[in-house]
């Protein structure tokens, strides 16, 4: 009965595969003309050249899109790691027991919520906050510094994305870690409090079992945090720039898409630019993504042993 119910399963599992092979042929085959027209130079270059009349003059490089998608994401881990850490061992071990389950749900909503919620808050509410009380003095007082060097004239930039990004992902990355660190055995924390641990190192030595789970929480943020779309469009600037500073405003691979598909048709091949961005997210999310399932599928495997 159970290896029926086993072959049963196998055609949706075939259906899934199949989609998601042919979303891999459709990327590659949209990409096709970009790369037959300018090769490797779509990614490493920064320049964004369209022309309505002659496609032969036409040039698209999305390196400056790349950087931001990266630099943005990056951002997105390290403002969500410390929250991430916070909410799980506050929840678990700290949050009285009438308030432990209100504060998962209020999580797992914010998980839910459409991201345009996200995006209209941080574009007027996040961004003239950080723009006036945090990259303002910073520029002040700092601009020798390359990462406080451009002046925040807006306050769309990396950093409104990057912050906006990471309170996004927390709830991801918490519910990963909650639940890892909700799993350690009851005898484990007996055992470090009976040598005369505090609570504070009896935290560090438990959030060290289950490193695995917070590196596989980061890595499906931040694969999370580099494909999102509308909420980064609203807050990044949209600008082809690559420059280290936190407060420049710049593009990603999402933001270019959403921005310009809308008129990609009346040229060429920027629709294939497009999609040659979009194939090169793809893959990044999936390496990401991937990575991060097989850390957590290690550490559940070890869980069990």
């Amino acid at each position: 009965m159970r290896d029926k119910f086993k072959l049963s399963l196998l055609p949706f599992c075939a259906l899934v595969f199949e989609i998601f092979s042919l979303m891999i042929l459709t990327y590659l085959a949209a990409s096709l003309p970009i790369f037959k027209k300018e090769g490797i130079q779509i990614y490493t270059t920064n320049v964004w050249k369209a022309v309505e009349d002659n496609p032969e003059k036409e040039f698209y490089g999305v390196l400056a899109a790349i950087y931001g998608s990266v630099y943005t994401s990056v951002l997105a881990v390290l403002v969500a790691l410390p929250l991430s850490i916070s909410f799980a061992v506050f929840v678990i071990d700290y949050a009285p027991s009438r308030l432990k389950e209100p504060l998962i749900v209020i999580t797992d909503v914010m998980a839910g919520l459409p991201t345009i919620i996200y995006g209209i808050w941080g574009a007027f509410v996040l961004v003239p906050f950080l723009r006036d009380y945090v990259m303002r003095p910073l520029y002040d007082h700092l601009s020798f510094v390359p990462l406080f060097s451009f002046e925040p004239a807006g306050g769309y930039s990396f950093l409104a994305a990057g912050v906006l990004l990471g309170i996004m992902v927390t709830p991801f990355a918490s519910s990963i870690i909650r639940e890892a660190y909700r799993m350690i055995p009851f005898t484990y924390r007996e055992a470090v409090f009976s040598l005369g641990a505090t609570r504070y190192e009896a935290t560090k030595i438990l959030l060290g079992y289950i490193k695995p789970a917070i590196l596989a929480g980061i890595l499906l943020a931040f694969g999370r945090a580099i494909g999102e779309t509308v909420a980064v469009s609203l807050v990044v600037g949209n600008t082809f720039n690559i420059h280290p500073s936190l407060f420049a405003p710049g593009y990603t691979i999402s933001s270019l898409i959403a921005n310009q598909f809308g008129n990609a048709f009346i040229y060429g091949y920027m629709v294939s630019a497009l999609f040659a961005a979009g194939f090169f997210l793809f893959v990044i999310g999936l390496v990401v993504n991937v990575a991060g399932l097989i850390v957590l599928r290690r550490f559940s495997h070890a869980q069990r042993g």
